[in-house]
């Protein structure tokens, strides 16, 4: 009787230290992948923000050259915005189903990798 006990105590101990080993497991896991989107996202954001500046000084070259070459500086900024207005529906209407899909599926693969 006193064997099946002891049985029963190791068996005991060892599921618990099973139980405690597959916790510790899936809160590692857990923290890697969300370290890993939190990287990538961070990153992506310094790039990002870098473009923006880039495209900020760009189209204010831009619109300052076109409104040269037009005569008059606000010209030159109503062609750029208007570009960019052009742009935004094609996006919204055309593209934004797409876009959606994408950024989903890069955020899925990432977390699932």
């Amino acid at each position: 009787m006193e064997e099946k006990s002891s049985i029963f105590e190791t068996l005991l101990d060892k599921s618990a230290d099973y139980g405690k080993s597959s916790y510790e497991l899936i809160k590692l896991k857990a923290l890697d992948k969300s370290s890993d989107v939190i990287s990538t996202l961070f990153v992506h954001s310094i790039v990002f923000v870098l473009i923006i500046i880039f495209m900020l000084f760009f189209n204010l070259g831009l619109a300052f050259w076109i409104g040269k070459l037009l005569k008059n500086t606000y010209y030159g900024f109503l062609v750029v915005g208007g570009f960019y207005v052009v742009i935004t529906f094609i996006i919204h209407f055309l593209l934004h189903n797409w876009i959606k899909k994408s950024a989903c599926n890069y955020i899925i693969k990432r977390v699932l990798k």
